[in-house]
């Protein structure tokens, strides 16, 4: 890690995404913070043009800045979505500068935004890392949370509803099956009562005498006298 004279704002610190430039000083908005250096390669030349890092910072279509070396404590400020400070790019004179838009507390990590090129190479396929990007993550997980507790409520009051209506379906068809068995025994009450000689078809049995037939009287032949 390079040496940072006591007097600047800034040192170099652990943060989420690994080392990061912390202010020390309370920084005002518009203060120029750190130069970001490195050689000056040029695109037209193929061993330069053929370098490839994290650290490159281009300048012009032909001019680019190579911040990996050790010296440039600028490439240790890590990329944000919402950042506090900005790169103020002069590609006449083949410098850039790190000035801040906003004032920086002791203690906050100072950060900058990459642009659309260096988020799309590198940043989107693993997923930004950055504050704001932390955040809108813990909301959509919350979110998520929420939206599968209420699911699963919704499931569990559905499920509740079909049990007591499956309840009250069994409780109709056992009343219906008691309906049907007092009638079945209100009828064989009935039938027992016919059986007895009460009543036979609606009509009543006639019943003789004691010691008297009722067998019809065969009528008494008569012949014709010759």
């Amino acid at each position: 890690m390079p040496a940072i004279s006591p007097n600047k704002p800034y040192r170099v610190g652990r943060s989420p995404t690994g080392l990061g430039l912390f202010a020390t000083k309370p920084i005002k908005k518009g203060t120029k913070i750190i130069r970001y250096f490195g050689p000056i390669l040029d695109s037209k030349k193929k061993d330069e043009d053929a370098i490839e890092n994290k650290y490159l910072f281009e300048l012009t279509n032909r001019w680019t800045i190579d911040g990996s070396v050790r010296e440039n404590v600028a490439r240790y400020i890590n990329h944000a979505c919402k950042p506090n400070a900005e790169s103020d790019v002069r590609p006449r004179k083949r410098k850039v500068f790190i000035r801040a838009i906003k004032n920086i507390e002791p203690g906050e990590e100072i950060n900058y935004d990459y642009g659309t090129d260096y988020f799309k190479a590198y940043l989107k396929p693993i997923g930004c890392k950055c504050v704001a990007c932390e955040k809108k993550r813990k909301k959509k997980r919350a979110e998520a949370r929420e939206e599968k507790a209420r699911l699963k409520a919704k499931a569990e009051r559905k499920a509740l509803k079909e049990a007591e209506k499956q309840k009250e379906k069994a409780a109709r068809a056992r009343k219906v099956k008691a309906k049907a068995r007092e009638k079945a025994a209100q009828q064989g009450k009935a039938n027992g009562a016919s059986l007895n000689g009460h009543s036979l078809n609606g009509h009543a049995r006639k019943t003789a005498p004691s010691g008297i037939s009722t067998r019809p009287r065969r009528a008494r032949e008569t012949r014709a006298s010759a």
